[in-house]
């Protein structure tokens, strides 16, 4: 069936073009849509100066651009995080990758504040439509693993998050600094519908009845067994405060690395930024188990963060480089069982529900303290700012691990 039928919500048998993948290349471009969406949503990080000194705009502007960014990103999460359980999970991702595409051509040549805040809104869209249904695509594709589905969907995402100010930062080197980076990415995203448009999508899990389909479209508040409310606020309040600290790594954080390092090399700034967000992504891999995993992984991010604020006074770039590393373990590895927790939870066909529903909460960790952030530089200066900041991660992630370890002795007693 062709991706206007499957938005339309009419089902018809496949064309004669159509390609049945195998599940591995399923598998491969779910997460290769998310990875390269969150790639191409955070190659500017490193790129800010330039377009700080080519637009003119000080760190507020910084922060708005990247605040819209997140805002449309959980308007989209509200308003379609649900879609691929509905239209399939095919079409959802070819919509997320035309999105992405005019999100970064907007940014990429963008000549004022609005334009660059009109481009990270797309791309913001672009992600939100791709989040749910990358999620769910894998875990369709892995109804046996569940955690390892989880796994990849972590992996891709914060692997595509991290990857994204490294690609900046080397691609900026090319003529046009800031326009080559998305000029590269929208090639990549064109290859990339080929051949999701040739797959042959699998139906939808829960389609609509005829002439009902407006109304499953519709925003619609998560479904949860009351028995699972407690693991999805844990997961999401721990996503919270996850993305608040990659928040600050992507918008302001390169301004803080460059000044400890004493160098402005955009690729190296680049590079420093991603340092938290790549460990996140690795520890994916690590087969790590444990009641006191979480709470063990909450306490390492605390720590770390208030030892990334301390790296400034001291002005040491190897204790800003191991807490930057420590904070990227300690997050994946806690993150990492109470997200495979809530999509254990959950039912195949509310899948993208739920999981669009944590990353929500998730997602606003990176909007509301970052947003607070660029304006407490303005007043007070990056180095006070990055200090009054790690307060109250430390006493969040402190109080989440508390948290979690109340809630895993009943398992452990049952056990």
């Amino acid at each position: 069936m062709t991706v206007l039928q499957e938005l339309a919500m009419r089902p018809a048998p496949a064309s004669r073009w159509s390609w049945n993948a195998t599940v591995g290349t399923r598998l491969f471009l779910a997460g290769t849509v998310i990875f390269t969406l969150l790639v191409g949503a955070n190659l500017a990080t490193p790129l800010y100066p330039l377009l700080q000194a080519r637009i003119g705009f000080d760190s507020v502007g910084v922060t708005v651009a990247f605040t819209a960014y997140v805002v449309a990103l959980i308007g989209g999460l509200v308003l379609f995080g649900h879609w691929s359980d509905h239209i399939g999970r095919r079409a959802a991702l070819v919509l997320a990758v035309v999105v992405g595409l005019a999100g970064g051509l907007v940014f990429g040549t963008a000549g004022s504040l609005p334009m660059l805040v009109a481009g990270r809104a797309l791309q913001g869209l672009a992600v939100a439509i791709g989040t749910g249904a990358s999620a769910a695509a894998l875990r369709d594709l892995m109804p046996s693993r569940p955690e390892w589905a989880s796994r990849f969907t972590l992996l891709s995402s914060s692997g595509g998050v991290a990857a994204g100010p490294v690609v900046g930062g080397l691609l900026s080197l090319l003529p046009d600094h800031t326009q080559a980076p998305f000029a590269v990415h929208s090639v990549i995203l064109l290859l990339l519908l080929v051949p999701l448009l040739m797959l042959d999508a699998r139906p939808a899990l829960a389609p609509a009845p005829a002439g009902q389909g407006r109304n499953y479209l519709r925003p619609r508040l998560p479904a949860l067994a009351r028995s699972a409310r407690g693991t999805f606020w844990l997961a999401a309040a721990t996503g919270f405060v996850s993305f608040a600290v990659f928040g600050f790594c992507l918008s302001l954080a390169p301004g803080y690395f460059a000044h400890i390092m004493q160098a402005d090399s955009r690729p190296l700034i680049g590079l420093l930024a991603a340092v938290t967000l790549g460990c996140s992504a690795l520890s994916q891999l690590l087969s790590l188990r444990g009641r006191f995993l979480v709470p063990a992984g909450l306490l390492l991010l605390g720590v770390s963060v208030a030892l990334i604020a301390a790296a400034g006074p001291l002005q040491s770039p190897l204790l800003l480089v191991l807490a930057s590393i420590s904070a990227g373990l300690g997050q994946g590895a806690a993150f990492r069982v109470v997200f495979n927790d809530v999509a254990a939870a959950v039912e195949p066909s509310r899948h993208a529900q739920v999981i669009s529903a944590v990353y929500v909460v998730t997602y606003l960790g990176s909007a509301v303290p970052v947003l607070g952030l660029g304006v407490a530089v303005k007043l007070w200066g990056l180095q006070a700012s990055v200090s009054g900041f790690a307060v109250p991660i430390v006493v969040a992630c402190a109080a989440l691990a508390v948290a979690a370890h109340r809630r895993s002795r009943p398992a452990a007693n049952v056990r």
